[in-house]
């Protein structure tokens, strides 16, 4: 009865903000109107939180992005099967040793200003790029090879063919180089220049190549789109690529639908009045939907002429990690308040900050029972992710309690955790605003810290400047975010390698960032590196398990991240979009979007 009321509540108050919103901004609400009568085109409307922060998919370290709808990678994962498949590349061979792959291209590929795609294209974007010791692309994380870290060696054959020359055995070449999130194939006739001239800066000018102040009909693609306008805060557009390869079984050329409008909407109640009133065509096909949208919008399917899918588990994860660098700044100043260093850094600290935290509660109030409890680094549909056999943190203040007296803190009379000196122990957390899942879990995870006397000062933030703070100026405590998965664990080596991008909660030093001093992994950072290697040299899917679980055993023995609810995917999608395949294996929902219709009814 509660649920009910709350819902009809809920639906009216929506109602009246979208009234008023759009009588504001009439044109925002309505990107329908883009179809004029005299230019009657298919197109999708699609909506994600915040603008991109750049052009460049090299320098790309966000989800979502324009390189989903943009750019092709030589192969591809096929969503339902997880199987690795063809795609700029229409097949590969592999050598007896394993230790040379050969990638023939298709012939007759092109980029979207009409110039042809070759294996210079690929040589120049792995040798020149990629590799570049003086690009900070996370995407070198992947290919990394051997306890040394040595890159392959990519070399042209001939037009069509590139040869991958391996220092080992590497088994996840072909998920490392695959889509929708792998390695983009970047033009060299367009970006060569900027990769061998350097700016005013000192930076190679490809660095600041492609941002988004950029003119983006300039922008060459080689995906099934290519941009056709961008207006920050409000939309990116984009338009059918002419020269895309794919074609169907009937021979036509994909894509089916001629436009994409991208709006950006920061707030996911925005979201649904938007997509409640049929102004968007999908919702939650970046991130599953939240679950009271869920039981909002199935009593409105028929009326509503869309559809609510269930994709089973998501792959991706969402999780809590604290800033454990002790390196300092340029000027010598330390990245973390020493004080608060000492306690992030104490495992007991962290792991009764675990205990404390009622993911129980959290799945069945916020989740409303939809997810399950997570407790691995791995995505659940991996055939490496490890289920049973893991320390688990179950909600026990009592526990919680125990560890911290046990590790030198104590409580004053007003039942506030102190630590050995007399310190207040309280901490920010941040997390992307306008995301009102994390919005509410960083809530209870307030209110659940306090009840063992730790002060959190709860702060979402927009998401771009998040990342900012988190990957470059480093200025944060603890964060909520979340990350996503696929069939390998090889490809998270960006997170949990200790000089990976994205290794936020002990980052080592990234090339074009200013320089810092004393960064040092902990030992079991490097045993992380050492398993990462020898799974990735391993092919014997029995011993690359024993090796992943390892791995899954260290990261919740030593809790540098402490993971929260495995949510499940759910998404919405109106009647009129037809040749969906939707599961929770990726990352995105409409992985095969090339092959999406739109039929009026």
């Amino acid at each position: 009865m509660l649920k009910d009321t709350r819902s009809i509540l809920l639906a009216l108050t929506l109602a009246l903000t979208l009234a008023l919103t759009c009588q504001f901004s009439l044109t925002s609400c309505r990107p329908t109107q883009f179809k004029t009568n005299a230019a009657q085109v298919s197109q999708l409307v699609l909506t994600t939180l915040t603008d991109p922060k750049t052009f460049n998919p090299a320098l790309n370290q966000e989800f979502p992005s324009i390189f989903l709808f943009a750019f092709d990678m030589l192969t591809r994962e096929n969503a339902i099967t997880g199987d690795v498949e063809p795609a700029l590349a229409e097949s590969w061979e592999i050598s007896e040793d394993k230790k040379r792959v050969v990638f023939t291209l298709r012939e007759g590929l092109k980029w979207s200003d009409g110039e042809p795609l070759t294996a210079d294209d690929v040589v120049f974007t792995y040798e020149d790029v990629i590799f570049n010791k003086n690009i900070p692309t996370d995407a070198k994380d992947t290919l990394k090879i051997g306890a040394s870290g040595t890159f392959p060696k990519v070399r042209k054959i001939d037009i069509l063919r590139v040869e991958f020359i391996l220092p080992e055995p590497f088994a996840p070449l072909l998920r490392a180089v695959a889509g929708p999130e792998g390695i983009a194939i970047l033009p060299k006739h367009i970006l060569q220049k900027s990769v061998q001239t350097k700016g005013s800066d000192g930076n190679l000018r490809f660095l600041s190549t492609w941002g988004t102040d950029s003119d983006p009909t300039k922008i060459v693609v080689n995906g099934p789109y290519k941009i056709e306008s961008f207006k920050s805060g409000e939309r990116l557009v984009f338009r059918r690529n002419p020269y895309y390869w794919r074609r169907d079984r009937e021979g036509n050329q994909l894509p089916y639908i001629e436009r994409i409008i991208w709006q950006f909407i920061e707030n996911t109640d925005t979201q649904l009045l938007s997509f409640r009133s049929a102004d968007l065509d999908v919702m939650g096909d970046v991130r599953p939907l939240r679950p009271e949208y869920f039981s909002l919008l199935k009593k409105e399917e028929k009326r509503g002429k869309f559809k609510v899918y269930n994709g089973g588990p998501w792959s991706g994860t969402t999780y809590i990690t604290f800033n454990l660098s002790k390196a300092r700044d340029k000027n010598n100043r330390p990245f973390v308040d020493p004080i608060k260093s000492r306690w992030f850094n104490n495992l007991a600290f962290r792991r009764a900050v675990a205990y404390a935290i009622d993911r129980e509660k959290m799945r069945d109030n916020i989740f409303r029972g939809i997810g399950e409890l997570q407790n691995s680094p791995i995505s659940v549909q991996s055939p490496f992710y490890f289920k049973d056999g893991l320390k688990v943190y179950n909600y026990n203040l009592q526990e919680a309690k125990e560890l911290l007296l046990g590790a030198g803190f104590k409580y004053n009379d007003r039942a506030q955790l102190l630590d050995a000196d007399g310190n207040r122990v309280r901490f920010t957390l941040l997390t992307n605003s306008g995301n009102k899942i994390r919005e509410a879990i960083g809530v209870q995870i307030k209110d659940d810290l306090s009840k063992i006397g730790i002060q959190v000062d709860f702060n979402p933030i927009n998401f771009n400047t998040l990342i900012e703070r988190i990957l470059s100026s480093r200025d944060w405590e603890v964060h909520m975010i979340g990350f996503t998965g696929g069939i390998d664990p090889h490809g998270l080596a960006n997170l949990w390698t200790s000089k990976g991008g994205s290794h936020s909660f002990n980052l080592a030093p990234q090339p074009g960032q200013p320089a810092i001093n004393g960064w040092q992994p902990l030992d079991w950072e490097l045993e992380i590196d050492r398993l990462f290697a020898e799974g990735a040299r391993e092919f014997d899917e029995t011993k690359r398990k024993a090796i992943y679980g390892e791995f899954q055993r260290i990261v919740q023995s030593q809790l540098p991240v402490i993971h929260l609810v495995n949510e499940t995917a759910l998404m919405a999608v109106r009647d009129r979009v037809s040749g969906l395949k939707y599961t929770g294996l990726p990352s995105w929902g409409l992985w095969n979007i090339q092959e999406l219709k739109i039929v009026d009814k």
